[in-house]
């Protein structure tokens, strides 16, 4: 197997919800203990930074969030609710933008241009969740210190410091790490940074794949997961010549089963997405002019490509906390179901954090909005008021693509829950389809395509539950939706016992 092959192979099964992310729970006295920052309600600690507030480029040290994306959107609301953020509260961010909704960067951001791409302001947080926008204004009006295109680049833990790329010093109480992820890449040596390859993880990137899309005529996308399937669904609408390459038999093997990508597979075919299943990379080559033109499998055979899309998933961005403890199962920043990490005052949210999956027994990472959401609230709550109940996630993953006008029809999944045991699958897909996930006669995970609201709103129920069912009636559904009636019906007689 080829060093591309392997690397495309062990990213895109990093994280298999199909075996559980990690079976190992690690028992650490100091992610059991229970504490309080010591920043935590202290006048103290205010009068401590005012004494030497001339070091320190930052005015507001109380709480200080290192990171830009949804995690720090969502934190920076909470400190608000709380009484907590004005004067108090310091982000500082990479990115030249407030807090936005990062999934739209794959979805409606790449729309093409005649067909209402969504644009900033539009999609900063909290939109994705019927929340404020919570625009650069906004962060102004609450009294909070944003510092923009400026990440940190070291810390020091005993002095509670600080060190940015501009080479700034910063002073914190608290800190909340909230870094999420950057791009996994391919090495330089077989072309990975030539002009025409694009990687998406920020508004830039974006912008630079819609300059590139603009231009082409073909596009090949490496990568059969989430980014993979949505930016080829985007292309699809720009009427390019697309095609996807990946290593595995079908798309996103973490979580569809072969006869459930199969029915997505051949959607994508009907708009005009090529595939290549189970090929390696070469290269990529390039013309005189140093611009990609093609990329070369292991078996001999090119692609012609114009542009070309990595999406082969994602690594935890834990530069440069490494001393705050790293979990090297699962990847990212070790924390308890709290968000606290082994040094005390020093928390991680979002996809960085590797913290207990409660309702699994395992440790987790999560890189969902959804999780970046909730892990935010969760954490500032607890650091902010005494609540001490541990984070009790549900697992979820969803994706929306052809919703640009003039599309045949919009694709929209959600899944709650495992996908470990066997699975039964209703429907055939035109107009909805589910899959359900049964271990040991007990229902734990389901997918459902092109659900009803009332549809979607019952899978977290049934996939908290956990219900006992009766495969052979599953099985014998004329219709997804009795599937969903006998599934809930299951929950009820449970819930009756």
């Amino acid at each position: 197997m080829s060093s591309v092959r392997k690397l495309m192979a062990s990213i895109s099964n990093s994280l298999p919800l199909k075996h559980g992310i990690s079976l190992w729970c690690p028992q650490h006295a100091s992610l059991n203990r229970t504490r309080l920052p010591s920043s935590f309600g202290s006048s103290a600690s205010a009068r401590r930074y005012g004494v030497v507030s001339c070091a320190f480029a930052n005015e507001n040290r109380e709480f200080v969030i290192v990171g830009g994306g949804n995690a720090a959107g969502y934190a920076a609301r909470t400190f608000v609710e709380h009484g907590m953020a004005d004067g108090k509260l310091c982000i500082v961010s990479k990115e030249a933008f407030a807090p936005y909704e990062r999934p739209a960067l794959t979805k409606g951001y790449l729309f093409p241009l005649d067909k209402k791409p969504a644009r900033l302001p539009g999609f900063h947080t909290c939109v994705g969740s019927g929340g404020e926008r919570q625009t650069p204004d906004w962060y102004k009006e609450k009294g909070i210190e944003m510092l923009y295109e400026d990440p940190v680049t070291g810390i020091d833990i005993e002095k509670q410091t600080l060190m940015t790329n501009s080479g700034k010093l910063l002073k914190y109480g608290s800190l909340i790490i909230a870094t999420g992820c950057t791009a996994s890449r391919l090495p330089d040596k077989i072309g990975g940074n030539l002009p025409g390859v694009h990687y998406i993880r920020d508004v830039a990137d974006a912008d630079s794949l819609i300059s590139s899309l603009e231009k082409a005529r073909k596009v090949v996308i490496v990568g059969g997961g989430y980014i993979g399937m949505e930016v080829a669904a985007a292309a699809a609408g720009w009427k390019l010549d697309t095609t996807i390459i990946f290593p595995e038999d079908h798309l996103l093997q973490r979580l569809f089963t072969p006869s459930l990508a199969r029915r997505y597979e051949e959607f994508y075919q009907e708009n005009g997405v090529n595939f290549v299943k189970g090929a390696s990379i070469k290269n990529i080559e390039a013309g005189s002019d140093g611009h990609v033109t093609a990329v070369k499998l292991e078996n001999g055979s090119t692609i012609e490509a114009d542009t070309i899309i990595i999406g082969i998933g994602a690594k935890p961005a834990v530069s440069p906390f490494e001393r705050v403890g790293i979990n090297t199962t699962v990847g990212g920043i070790q924390v308890d179901g709290q968000f606290r990490t082994s040094v005390p005052g020093i928390f991680a949210i979002g996809d960085v954090a590797a913290f207990p999956l409660k309702m699994y027994n395992r440790i987790a990472r999560v890189e969902h909005v959804d999780h970046a959401r909730r892990s935010a609230q969760h954490c500032i709550n607890a650091l902010l008021t005494a609540k001490t109940h541990l984070y009790d996630y549900l697992p979820y993953f969803y994706s929306r693509v052809f919703e640009y006008e003039g599309s045949p029809r919009k694709i929209w999944w959600q899944f709650f829950g495992d996908n470990v045991g066997e699975t039964v699958e209703i429907g055939n897909f035109d107009p909805k389809i589910a899959t359900f996930w049964i271990d040991s006669g007990k229902l734990k995970g389901v997918l459902l395509e092109s659900g009803s609201p009332e549809e979607f709103q019952l899978l977290p129920k049934l996939a908290r539950s956990q219900p006992h069912v009766d495969m052979t009636k599953l099985q014998k559904a004329s219709s997804v939706e009795e599937a969903l009636e006998l599934a809930h019906a299951s929950v009820q007689a449970g819930a009756a016992v």
